[in-house]
């Protein structure tokens, strides 16, 4: 094994860059949507649109991109999906409606599905060393936790200086700096035998993900209907014969044979599952800030500042731990960790819960990136080095379905117990959501807009502790089925490498 030497660690400076940036833009729209809303007026379908399609795109091609890297080369990949996503910036900062704002996060799907698995298989090709290879895992972790965090500062900062548009045109430096330095920097890594291309299964790859992927987000907003099972169910159908395709063919797109490697099927799981409970958490913590505390948007975000820096030091600490423990106990032991953090929340008050809060923000903050971060690594390792890039989408998919997931269900697990809890003649809108409580308090006597907000906070994080408990147990869960499939892999990293 080759240590890396200057030029591989400036190398993986330009592959942070693309994550950092992804990790913002799953952030930073929320706090443009009033602001693009109040310009280009679109309907709601065409705002719900304009928030989900780059999801749906970006889970939906994962795989396939994945797999045209591993044929095509990952650098190429990545550099021509840095040219996609830059234009698509563009393109939607001046989007003069709201149909070609849907077109241009549709491309900026494209391109971050592109990235995403690129960046993480040629860290694979460039870090032979086991120690510095996860190391520079651990920074590429804590990528998604800074960009997660710096979104909604870095979104209120532009929009209080600037128009909505200049959320997106942010990305275009730095996807410029990525095009200049990343033929110098970045070495070509390609499966040298990929076979023939099959594309029936590149397009059932895509039906399968994107009905789920809408399924998930449908029951998020309007409940387990018809229309979301449905949607679910024909993607779920459709994984199937995907899943038989690849297995009758010789030369699949999909390998199916890294999921006979306990390390990897298992690291990809616990990575699902992890992330089900942070997004779930995420999706419930700034309502409470807003709408229960009344801070301010920039305020809110600051005080999630921590929380990101919880999950830089998690990440970074994994590399540092498991050259001393075990790497399946730091696993179970940051997933731990965090279901502590949980425990926290569900001492969260309506009033004076910003300590507590914050506390165990802090420890699911470190505990989830912790885990993550050793996870990857084991997936990335278990797959051959020519199925890199396979490997890497995988486990963004399931990043991308872990995080609907929990916004879905947690949210709707939260939704159902504030509902129940709100008293009938609160009104329709005031029981169905918080935010609907606010704006229907706007509109009554200071006394009665007093009762209805405290009754409606008292609700909401009644609905937070619920989740909490609902999302610990997972937690728990996750960790003792972490630790009974990895237990293979119980030997510190140097005694391992």
């Amino acid at each position: 094994m080759v240590k890396a030497g200057r030029r591989h660690w400036l190398a993986l400076a330009v592959l942070v860059l693309p994550v950092l940036l992804i990790s913002v833009d799953m952030t930073v729209l929320g706090f443009a949507l009033p602001y693009l809303s109040e310009d280009l007026r679109p309907s709601g379908s065409e705002q719900l649109w304009i928030v989900d399609v780059y999801s749906f795109v970006l889970a939906g091609l994962l795989v396939l991109m994945g797999s045209l890297g591993d044929r095509i080369g990952r650098r190429k990949l990545l550099l021509s999906g840095a040219v996609a996503f830059g234009a698509a910036s563009v393109l939607a900062a001046f989007a003069p409606n709201p149909g070609l704002l849907i077109a241009a996060r549709a491309l900026l799907g494209v391109g971050g599905a592109t990235l995403m698995p690129s960046t993480l298989s040629l860290i694979r090709s460039i870090f032979t060393d086991d120690g510095q290879r996860r190391v520079a895992i651990a920074v590429w972790s804590s990528g998604f936790s800074g960009g997660m965090a710096l979104g909604p500062v870095i979104g209120g900062w532009l929009l209080e200086h600037f128009w909505w548009g200049s959320v997106f045109l942010i990305n275009v430096p730095v996807m410029l700096v990525l095009l200049v330095a990343g033929p110098l920097l970045l070495p070509e890594a390609r499966d040298p035998n990929p076979g023939r291309f099959d594309p029936l299964s590149a397009l059932l790859s895509l039906a399968a993900v994107l009905p789920v992927v809408y399924g998930i987000k449908r029951a998020s907003e309007h409940g387990l209907d018809v229309p979301a099972a449905a949607s679910a169910l024909a993607g779920l159908a459709l994984g199937v014969v995907f899943v038989r395709r690849q297995r009758a063919l010789t030369e699949p797109m999909l390998d199916l044979a890294l999921f006979r490697h306990r390390a990897f099927a298992a690291s990809v799981l616990t990575n699902m599952l992890g992330v089900f409970s942070l997004v779930g958490l995420l999706f419930l913590v700034p309502q409470y800030l807003q709408l229960v505390l009344g801070l301010t948007p920039v305020v809110a975000a600051l005080w999630m500042l921590p929380t990101a820096v919880a999950g830089v030091l998690g990440s970074l600490a994994a590399a540092r731990l498991a050259r001393r423990f075990p790497v399946p106990h730091l696993i179970s032991g940051g997933l731990l960790l965090a279901m502590a953090g949980f425990g926290v929340l569900v001492l969260l008050g309506a009033h004076d819960g910003l300590a507590v809060l914050v506390a165990g923000m802090l420890l699911v903050g470190f505990g989830v990136p912790l885990s993550e971060t050793l996870t990857n690594d084991l997936i990335i390792t278990a797959a051959p080095p020519e199925r890199a890039g396979a490997a890497s989408a995988i486990s963004e998919t399931g990043f991308e379905l872990g995080g609907a997931l929990g916004t879905a269900v947690l949210g709707s697990i939260a939704t159902a117990v504030y509902r129940a809890d709100m008293p009938a003649e609160a009104g329709s809108a005031a029981r169905e959501t918080l935010g609907g409580a606010v704006a229907t308090a706007a509109q009554l006597p200071p006394e009665q807009a007093r009762a209805l907000l405290d009754s409606a906070s008292e609700a909401f994080v009644h609905a937070i502790h619920v989740g909490a408990l609902a999302g610990g147990l997972l937690l728990a869960y996750t960790a003792a089925q972490a630790f009974a499939l990895l237990r293979d892999r119980d030997r510190p990293a140097e005694a391992a490498g």
